[in-house]
């Protein structure tokens, strides 16, 4: 392999010839070789935005000459479509608040640009990785209107996805809208429902995720562009300062505004932490879906599809992996919650160093509701009721007496129950038409008189 030689105030190092990365990226991969793991596409893309809005607004303000911004605009276009994704290694997990990241970015379009100019990867007479791509901006002004312009954008692929599993679960509730139940709480037999009345909670569960995404854009629309440093601006001119945010929404098509006071921004990461929080309440409500309907296909009351072949030795054994897959994916986000909480309270003063670990956290939370909204969409089309294995559950529960308490007392229930309890000869339901009437028995049991709130008070109406 070829090498080229580069400097730094640290000194000299070889960089591999065919790469566009610079001497920053090498001594940050050298340095930071943990998880394996490399900083998320969405995060370099909008690094890119930002890059891209920040030459715009110098061009325009003749801080850039127009050959220089021609070059950058060019370079950043090309990693926008999906090129030289390979030329961006570094590890998710690196010290320095994002600035091997950030610096990844510079030298790539940096050497890009120079390429495109009629020069070779290496040679900054032609255009700077901070002379010309970071002018007027800090790694502390970058990285985190970067994270929130990906993180929005993961949003609204997540809002959609949320929405296909409301709307697959409300089908649910429709179709099973005439199946009584009985209820269950505790791990115990309670009073009869519907099954469609059992999936409208899980659907209405999912329309609150649903809402709660949409309202997080809300929390991380405020950016620190333009701030540099510590949020003061230095260094940058107040003109680039305005006029970078309109760049930067135009180019987004993101509602995104600048922060009036952007020492705060650029000091506390309370807002990403509000996401988090977000986003693990909707795993919450995911992990309990999947249990729920774990135990519903156990009890046979509803058949979940066959997705894949159960065990490796016992023939025939189909598992709710799906479910257990959701399952692990909702614990991976409240992990998530987690590690964006901890990295947010250990940032000290005007920045917090620990972006990278919050960047990883969040942007993998999103992309996990993502996938997993939108694979337990698909499985719940699939599911199928067993009425019949319902009915049989219903049929021999103690607690059906319970629905009847508004035209018995409750002591007059109680001897039914014990009445029926002391030989059992047919099912509960079966004695109640017998002592009852079959009449009262179904109307009490009805679909229509189980999703009616409450029952008719003739006195009051």
């Amino acid at each position: 392999m070829e090498f080229r030689i580069e400097k730094d105030s640290l000194g000299e190092k070889q960089i591999p010839g065919n790469v566009y990365w610079g001497i920053h990226t090498q001594r940050a991969l050298e340095n930071f070789a943990l998880s394996g793991r490399k900083v998320s596409w969405p995060l370099v893309r909008a690094i890119v935005m930002v890059k891209k809005a920040a030459c715009q607004a110098n061009r325009e303000l003749g801080f850039l000459t127009e050959a220089k911004a021609v070059t950058i605009i060019a370079a950043c276009d090309e990693i926008l479509a999906g090129q030289w994704s390979d030329q961006f290694p570094l590890d998710a997990l690196q010290g320095g608040a994002g600035t091997s990241t950030n610096m990844n970015v510079n030298e790539v379009i940096a050497n890009r640009a120079s390429e495109l100019s009629g020069g070779k990867p290496g040679d900054y007479s032609l255009i700077h990785p901070l002379a010309d791509v970071n002018l007027h901006q800090s790694t502390n002004d970058v990285y985190p209107t970067a994270l929130k312009v990906a993180v929005i954008f993961g949003l609204r692929e997540l809002s959609p996805a949320a929405a296909q599993l409301q709307g697959e679960l409300q089908k649910k509730e429709k179709e099973f809208a005439e199946i009584v139940k009985i209820g269950r709480t505790e791990m115990q037999e309670a009073v009869p429902l519907t099954l469609g009345a059992e999936f409208s909670a899980f659907a209405e569960a999912v329309a609150r995720d649903r809402w709660r995404t949409f309202k997080c854009e809300e929390r991380i629309r405020v950016v620190n562009i333009g701030g540099t440093a510590v949020g003061t601006g230095l260094t940058a001119p107040r003109s680039y300062i305005f006029l970078v945010i309109d760049k930067l929404r135009e180019l987004t098509g993101l509602g995104i505004s600048r922060a009036e006071n952007a020492v705060d921004q650029t000091a506390n990461s309370d807002s990403f932490v509000e996401v988090a929080g977000i986003l693990k309440a909707q795993a919450v409500n995911l992990i309990k879906i999947s249990n729920d309907l774990r135990l519903l296909n156990l009890l046979g009351e509803i058949e979940l599809p066959k997705a894949q072949v159960g065990s490796s030795i016992m023939p025939g054994k189909i598992n709710p992996v799906i479910l257990e897959a959701v399952i692990q994916a909702g614990l991976k986000v409240i992990a998530a919650d987690n590690l964006v909480t901890a990295s947010a309270v250990r940032s000290n003063l005007q920045i917090n160093e620990f972006l990278p670990l919050l960047a990883e956290s969040l942007l993998e939370a999103v992309e996990l509701l993502t996938g997993t909204c939108q694979m337990l969409a698909r499985h719940v089309a699939g599911i199928k009721a067993d009425p019949e294995k319902c009915r049989e559950y219903l049929s021999h529960s103690p607690t059906l007496i319970t629905a009847f308490l508004p035209v018995l007392s409750y002591d007059q229930a109680s001897l039914l129950l014990a009445e029926w309890q002391a030989d059992r000869q047919t099912s509960f339901r079966e004695f109640l038409n017998k002592k009852l009437g079959r009449d009262l028995v179904d109307k009490t049991l009805s679909p229509y008189n189980l999703s009616a709130l409450g029952y008719a008070d003739e006195q009051n109406t």
